[in-house]
């Protein structure tokens, strides 16, 4: 029941026949082959599904433990099972050979990071982080950090963290107090940080902590805070490790889920101070920490996905197999398990088109990633990164949010039995529901999207996002047999077109526009997510009409065209509410006294 197999099939059909494996056009690509991705997934898929995925539920029971010196130990097997992740060398396949990686496509990197998180999300945390740091490193630190601390994060012999929140700090980072005092040539930290994922752990040797910090002398706000680099070991002018640096794991959190990644509460300087490095330029960490935030919302999204992923499997094998009830008389009146009942196949193919759509959309994103930084063109570059900087928040906060929803219809499939923590359905609802909170609450995703998104180039790169759509509605009706999904997409887009006119319009008043953007951002990011989600089926369906129509008898694409019937005309009415709700105004929230 708590077996878990990577969907290699469906993620192949998103990279080969929606995307058609653009990434592999771009010039820095030009050696991954097709065949080279098929391996890679099918590689991928069997440490997701015989080395990760059974460590899912005894990670869950045993959690990690914070011990009396502060160290901090992790689930048993979580140390063999990262270290196999290691020797397999996937912690550099996103990144590029000059750093040490494997230079494959982020799209592919993407496919990868679904797979892990779906079989155990704590443990996928880990890399995750790291991934964030390097690019946050690769980016803006000097070229004597990166000689220093990249070979080894991309080896994944040291593990990356990113500190941010304080306890007087949360999502308010201009608030943040842990100090910087320069001695030579690097600094002395202290200060608090709560909320660190993996912040303490024995599963690899160093631990490079990315933390925000001010100089005493520097201003208030935003523009005083800088980013620093403070290793756990010091590391010698040889690459060994040296000393133990001033931090320590002073406490680490009891959470409603993902109970094998240790979140911890980190002390920087109770001995004097810890030593760190200033990564980029002074006063600008907020912006070079964002580098790593954007790395990690995207895959917050990812892992909201594969979390989602595994929700539906569960729910399934569960539905197949519990019998009870008997159909009606129309169709045959027998016993039968619940899977034959209409009502459960409504949760079960909701689970389904939702998972397979936001899968879609959040590829399409990492597709678009890939050529914003390697396109033959500046114009390319700059239209791709455009469309990423609208797409981020969408697919962590829609995504997210969805997997919420998905791993909480599996609950309800299992019933009673989905209440039970032994069947698992539950875990995965506790895991999932972190994911809408950290990397920016969901609520900060929707003002992004609806207020800087939205209002810096008053929608453009929102309206060459639904020139897309337009074009699959137009494809849609083409096809006779399609021709109902065109209709239902159009009147979604319909819908988003308005709602965005209203939100920009309203949004941009110098007086009023801030309540505005903050009344409207969340319905509309949810009607936003709605309609991509729903063109990317409609994508989907053309496809899978087309392989139908050419005679393939492979049932995959026949569930697939079922996915996209049930996403574009039954989900998509449910997330067409929200121009209603836009269009009733904000009123209501202004006027609600908190007393």
């Amino acid at each position: 029941m708590n077996h878990y197999a990577a969907p290699v099939r469906d993620l192949r059909f998103v990279l080969e026949e929606l995307l058609g494996h653009r990434s592999l056009n771009l010039p820095d690509f030009s050696d991954t082959t097709p065949d080279v991705v098929e391996a890679v997934l099918d590689e991928a898929a069997k440490l997701a599904g015989d080395v990760w995925g059974p460590l899912n539920a005894t990670g869950d029971r045993q959690g990690a433990k914070r011990q009396s010196d502060g160290s901090v130990t992790i689930p048993d097997g979580f140390t063999a099972a990262y270290q196999a992740y290691v020797d397999g060398g996937w912690n550099g396949i996103g990144v590029s050979e000059a750093l040490g990686g494997q230079n494959l496509p982020e799209v592919v990197a993407s496919a990868v990071q679904e797979m892990l998180h779906g079989a155990n999300m704590a443990l996928g945390l880990c890399p995750m982080l790291t991934a964030g740091a390097i690019e946050a490193l690769a980016h803006h630190g000097s070229e004597q950090l990166q000689a220093t601390y990249l070979p080894k994060l991309v080896e994944g012999a040291w593990t990356g963290t990113m500190n941010l929140t304080e306890p007087q700090a949360g999502s308010d980072l201009s608030k943040v107090r842990t100090k910087a005092v320069s001695e030579g040539d690097h600094y002395r930290i202290s200060g608090q940080k709560i909320y660190i994922t993996w912040g303490e752990h024995d599963a690899a040797e160093n631990i490079i902590h990315l933390v925000l910090a001010r100089k005493p002398d520097a201003p208030e706000g935003n523009k005083g805070i800088s980013l620093f680099l403070v290793p756990k070991f010091l590391v010698n002018a040889d690459g060994s490790l040296g000393e133990r640096n001033d931090v320590i794991c002073a406490s680490i959190e009891h959470k409603l889920g993902i109970h094998g990644s240790p979140t911890c509460t980190l002390s920087f300087g109770e001995q004097g101070g810890a030593i760190g490095y200033l990564v980029g330029e002074e006063g600008r960490g907020l912006n070079h920490m964002f580098t790593m935030m954007n790395e990690a919302r995207h895959k917050v999204g990812i892992q909201g996905i594969g979390v989602a992923e595994r929700a539906c499997q569960h729910a399934l094998a569960y539905a197949r197999d519990r019998q009870q009830g008997r159909l009606p008389g129309s169709r045959g009146g027998k016993e039968c398990s619940i899977s034959e009942h209409l009502d459960v196949r409504r949760m079960l193919l909701s689970m389904r088109a939702r998972t397979d759509a936001l899968r879609a959309l959040a590829l399409y994103c990492a597709a678009q990633l890939d050529i914003a930084r390697h396109g033959e063109e500046q114009s390319d570059r700059q239209a791709a990164q455009a469309c990423v900087d609208v797409l981020i928040p969408v697919i962590k906060g829609f995504s997210t949010d969805q997997a919420v929803e998905i791993a909480s219809t599996g609950v309800q499939v299992h019933g009673g039995m989905g209440y039970i923590e032994e069947t698992g359905a539950a875990q995965l609802l506790r895991d999932a529901r972190i994911a809408p909170i950290y990397e920016g609450t969901n609520g900060i995703q929707a003002l992004d999207l609806a207020g800087r998104k939205l209002q810096r180039d008053r929608g453009e790169a929102f309206r060459a996002l639904l020139s897309k759509v337009a074009a699959t509605v137009e494809r849609l009706h083409e096809q006779p047999a399609l021709a109902q999904l065109g209709s239902a997409l159009a009147a979604g887009l319909e819908d988003l077109t308005i709602a965005q006119q209203q939100v920009l319009e309203q949004g941009s008043d110098p007086d009023t526009g801030p309540d505005a953007v903050q009344g409207y951002a969340t319905p509309f990011l949810t009607l936003t997510g709605h309609v991509l989600c729903a063109w990317q089926m409609g994508l989907a369906a053309l496809n899978a009409q087309a392989a139908i129509e050419q005679g393939s008898g492979d049932p995959f694409y026949t569930a697939k065209l079922q996915s996209a019937h049930f996403a574009i005309t039954q989900w998509l009415p449910v997330g067409r509410a929200q121009r209603a709700v836009i269009e009733a105004g904000i009123q209501c929230l202004s006027d609600f006294e908190v007393s």
